[in-house]
């Protein structure tokens, strides 16, 4: 094989790529994903000496076409997310760091939000609106946060229903979404902490049985 600058380049892209899948921090992950797209691309352009009509047909240049703004658009998410991060402080409100991240659905008057015995499955932040907690006689209204002590319990179910009071604006997360950021930044860890211990702790002054498990 005739080693020169273009092998040495689709070689190093190669590296590359094969180190990216022994990273468990997300940031240098997706840095050398990128690296190792930029470097193949421009591999197949050096191999094929710029032929357009070679490129568009070549498998690893169309991957690698695919795969470079994907990590791209990832890297920027995370290196945002982490700017988030370490600007926020223990007073800085959920909607700052958080609400970026979440998906806002609108809800009808009456609606069953969930009902108990449900897997907790989501968190739930209320942009508009009230939500009522049956059984307890409660209701939380814009700006607080519900369901987030449910999703890290052991048994991960509902212990409450809670019903739409009024038409209403949620902004809502996946426990699926939340470990994927929190394994993109685990300082998201001690903001999830202090949420569920403001939580418990209203609980308790309000002299809830069950603090707010839902």
């Amino acid at each position: 094989m005739h080693f020169d600058i273009t092998t040495a380049i689709g070689m190093l892209g190669g590296v590359f790529y094969l180190a990216s899948h022994y990273m468990k921090n997300m940031v240098p992950l997706r840095v050398l994903a990128l690296a190792s797209s930029a470097l193949l691309l421009l591999f197949s352009v050096l191999h094929t000496h710029f032929d357009i009509t070679e490129l568009i047909v070549l498998p690893e240049f169309i991957l690698n076409s695919i795969l470079l703004p994907i990590n791209a658009k990832r890297l920027t998410e995370i290196i945002r997310l982490t700017k988030q991060v370490e600007q926020a402080t223990v007073e800085s409100p959920v909607s700052e760091w958080l609400l970026p991240h979440m998906h806002l659905r609108k809800h009808k008057a009456g609606e069953v939000l969930f009902r108990k015995g449900d897997v907790a499955d989501e968190i739930v932040y209320v942009a508009s609106g009230k939500l009522k907690l049956q059984g307890i006689d409660h209701c939380i209204g814009p700006g607080e946060l519900i369901g987030e002590i449910g999703l890290f319990s052991p048994e991960k179910v509902r212990t409450l229903t809670v019903v739409c009071d009024t038409d209403c604006e949620l902004y809502q997360m996946t426990d699926e979404q939340m470990y994927r950021l929190y394994y993109q930044n685990p300082k998201l860890g001690f903001f999830f902490m202090r949420l569920i211990v403001e939580r418990l702790l209203r609980d308790v002054k309000r002299g809830m049985i069950e603090p707010g498990t839902v």
